[in-house]
């Protein structure tokens, strides 16, 4: 039987900028995805989703989880005419768009796959797996996802090119957030190639955008580095403004935002996809946490309560 994690994730900053070689910060969270893998004689590959869900997700990425899964299986090269494998999906991370489920998943599967099959998967062999699995998902995922699931921690990544470029960066103490679950499912496919278009469309318009991300980004890793709590909020504030520009928020993300931000959160913004999923809050200290969830628990969405910096 092999066993193996994968970490969620949020983007503090940059998502879908960073598709464009543009840096973006992202976080491993506490919440984590399971996989089991067992042998067994006989042929194929049988996949139980033990995980919580987002109501509707699992059934809106079924048949992308389908296609990652057969990416990965020949990727590594797994023989599945010969031997019968039963993946198992648990842990405490929730099936949902915006906390990088899908990435969650894709990693555990493949350090289950390499302690099953004694293959000795580095670190970096796993996030190369974990990768062409989000391809299912993403078809051309940014990279970030993957990155945050296999490694942990506090991230600084760009693209450049098919290169991968990976920075750890270390936080002075862990930092409490608080992540707003609108209960949408987002299509991630979708909601790129829209910024894509539009980008096509209005490119002077998205040329600017794009070069106040670049400049955004660049200040807030200074600020996070200096542990000054109150800017990198301030920078969040600014990067969830650029992403409803390049229009990938929706009125229940920006909804939530608003009410983490009146309830005293020093920062707030959509994390992955938009259009439906996550949002974030920073919300240094016990109180501050407890009292911004607490506030969008009884709107109704789900509030996730975790830590960045772990």
């Amino acid at each position: 039987m092999g066993q193996g994690v994968g970490f969620g994730k949020v983007i503090l900053f940059n998502e879908h900028f960073v598709v464009y070689g543009i840096p973006a910060v992202a976080s491993a969270i506490g919440a984590k995805t399971t996989a089991v893998i067992e042998r067994s004689p006989g042929s194929g590959v049988e996949l139980e989703d033990h995980r919580r869900e987002t109501p509707g997700y699992k059934a809106e990425k079924f048949e992308q989880q389908k296609e990652s899964l057969d990416i990965m299986l020949k990727f590594m090269k797994i023989d599945t005419q010969h031997n019968h494998y039963t993946i198992t999906l648990g842990g405490d991370l929730i099936a949902a768009s915006g906390v990088g489920s899908s990435a969650a998943s894709c990693a555990a599967i493949a350090r289950a796959f390499s302690q099953e099959l004694n293959l000795n998967f580095s670190d970096e062999r796993v996030n190369e797996v974990a990768y062409e699995g989000e391809k299912g998902y993403h078809g051309t995922p940014s990279g970030i996802d993957n990155t945050a699931a296999t490694y942990g921690g506090l991230i600084w990544y760009r693209r450049e090119g098919s290169a991968q470029l990976m920075e750890r960066m270390r936080l002075r103490n862990p930092v409490e957030i608080v992540m707003g679950n609108t209960g949408k499912v987002a299509d991630t496919k979708l909601v790129v190639s829209g910024v894509k278009e539009r980008k096509e469309r209005e490119p002077e318009k998205y040329g600017r955008l794009f070069q106040e991300a670049d400049q955004l980004v660049r200040d807030a890793r200074k600020q996070l580095e200096d542990f000054n709590l109150e800017k990198v909020g301030a920078y969040m504030n600014e990067n969830h403004r650029l992403l409803q520009e390049i229009g990938v928020s929706s009125p229940e993300l920006d909804a939530l935002v608003k009410l983490a931000r009146d309830m005293g959160a020093v920062g707030a913004k959509l994390t992955g996809t938009g259009r439906g999923g996550y949002m974030v809050a920073l919300t240094p200290g016990r109180e501050l946490q407890t009292r911004v969830a607490n506030e969008i628990d009884r709107h109704g969405p789900q509030a996730l309560r975790t830590t960045i910096g772990i």
